[in-house]
C-alpha cells in the first residue's frame, strides 16, 4: 500500500501528552503545526520539536509566522518582523526620508525582504521548526481586514518581486515557503474564518489581477495554500475543495507543481460545501479529491480532542472502503518540504555576519 500522511494536526500544550504521541504516530499524520499556545521560550520550543521529531523523524513542523501580527513566537530573542505592508511601502518611498539607504527605493525593498526572509527561516530553525506558511500574496484592495497589512502591495507585479525576495531569503535560511491564498483573497471583505466569502468577479479577472503572481513565482514557489473563497463565475465550491481551481487552473494552466496545504478545516469557511456543512472527515476528503496534498485541522486538540481522532478514525474508514487511495506523488511533495540542511544552533546563529547584516536590512 503506498504510503501517504496528509493530516496537519496541532496539540493543545508545551509539551506532549501521551495522546500527543500517539495522535502523531499515526501513518496518516505527516506534519503538525504550532500556535503561540504551544510556546514558553526558546528552550521550551527546542525541546517540543526534539520531542515530536523523536515521534516521527519525518513530521513537517510547521508554523504561521508571517511578520506583524501574524508571528507566533515573540519573545525570547525572537525579531519581531515587520508586517509585509512595510516592504510595500519602502518600495513606494523610492529611498527617501528618514530611513534612506543606498539604492532606489524597490531595489532597497527587496534587498529587505530578503533579510526578512532570512531572519525568520533562521530563527525558527535554530529552534528546530521546519516549515512557516508565509509568505501572503493577496493583493492589498484595502478592503479585506483579515488580510491588511499582510499583504506587500495592491500591484501583483509588486507583490511578486518582494515575495520572490522573501522566499529567497528563506531558501537561503534552508526553508520553502507557502503561497497564500491562492487565487487571492484581498479582494472580498468577509473573513472566511468566521464566514464563507464570494468573489463574483470573472476568471479573467482574478487570473489577470489576484493570481498572477503564482506564476511569476513558479521558479521559486514550493507550497501553495487555497482560499477559503468561493467564486461562482468560476466554481460554486471554495477555491480550496475545487478541482476546477486546482487541477484544471492551478496544476494544468498555471503548471504549479508543488505541494498545495488546504486552509484550515476548521475554519468557517471550510466546511460548508454546495450549501451543506459537513464533516471533517468528509472536508478533508473533498480537500484531497480536488487536489490539495496535505490538510490542516487546527485547534481541535483542544479538550479531549474529540474533532482529530473523528478525523484520524474517518480516513482510516476511508482508506479501508477505498473512498480514499493514497498519492505518492502528494507524499513525494510533504517530504519535499522538509529541510535538507543542517540549522545552525541559536548562539552560533546570534554572531553569524550574514544574520547580523540582515537584522540591520529590516525596516
Amino acid at each position: 500500500m503506498t504510503e501517504h500522511a496528509p493530516l496537519i494536526i496541532d496539540i493543545a500544550g508545551k509539551a506532549l501528552t501521551d495522546v500527543d504521541r500517539q495522535r502523531l504516530a499515526h501513518p496518516l499524520v505527516g506534519g503538525i503545526i504550532l500556535f503561540a499556545r504551544n510556546w514558553e521560550s526558546r528552550d521550551q520550543l527546542v525541546q517540543l520539536c526534539a520531542d515530536i521529531k523523536a515521534v516521527k523523524p519525518d513530521l513537517l513542523i510547521c508554523v504561521d509566522h508571517e511578520g506583524g501580527r501574524v508571528q507566533r513566537f515573540r519573545a525570547d530573542g525572537f525579531t519581531h518582523l515587520p508586517p509585509m505592508r512595510a516592504f510595500g511601502q519602502m518600495w513606494m518611498d523610492d529611498g527617501q526620508g528618514s530611513k534612506h539607504r543606498e539604492g532606489s527605493g524597490a531595489l532597497a525593498a527587496m534587498n529587505a525582504a530578503t533579510a526578512a526572509g532570512y531572519v525568520l527561516g533562521t530563527e525558527l530553525r535554530a529552534c528546530g521548526v521546519d516549515f512557516s506558511f508565509t509568505p501572503v500574496l493577496d493583493l492589498d484592495y484595502g478592503a479585506s481586514s483579515v488580510i491588511g497589512d499582510r499583504s506587500f502591495h495592491r500591484d501583483p507585479r509588486v507583490v511578486a518581486a518582494l515575495a520572490r525576495s522573501l522566499m529567497h531569503g528563506l531558501l537561503q535560511a534552508g526553508m520553502g515557503n507557502c503561497g497564500k491564498h491562492f487565487p487571492g483573497h484581498g479582494f472580498v471583505k468577509a473573513d472566511s474564518h468566521v464566514d464563507i466569502p464570494v468573489d463574483g468577479r470573472s476568471l479573467t479577472a482574478i487570473l489577470g489581477e489576484d493570481a498572477a503572481p503564482y506564476p511569476w513565482l513558479s521558479s521559486v514557489l514550493t507550497a501553495v495554500m487555497p482560499a477559503h473563497v468561493i467564486y461562482p463565475k468560476v466554481d460554486k465550491r471554495p477555491a480550496g475543495f475545487s478541482a476546477k481551481w486546482l487541477k484544471d487552473i492551478l496544476r494544468s494552466r498555471l503548471r504549479y507543481d508543488g505541494a498545495i496545504f488546504s486552509d484550515d478545516l476548521s475554519m468557517e469557511g471550510a466546511r460548508r460545501i454546495d450549501g451543506q456543512l459537513i464533516g471533517y472527515t468528509d472536508a478533508a476528503l473533498a480537500a484531497l479529491e480536488a487536489g490539495c496534498d496535505m490538510v490542516l485541522l487546527c485547534n481541535q486538540s483542544l479538550g479531549l480532542g474529540e474533532h482529530v481522532d473523528e478525523l484520524l478514525a474517518g480516513m482510516e474508514a476511508a482508506q479501508r472502503s477505498g473512498r480514499w487511495q493514497p498519492d505518492a506523488d502528494s507524499e513525494s511533495r510533504r517530504v519535499a518540504l522538509l529541510p535538507e540542511t543542517v540549522p545552525q544552533p541559536w548562539d552560533d546563529l546570534m554572531r553569524q555576519p550574514a544574520y547580523l547584516q540582515a537584522l540591520d536590512l529590516l525596516p
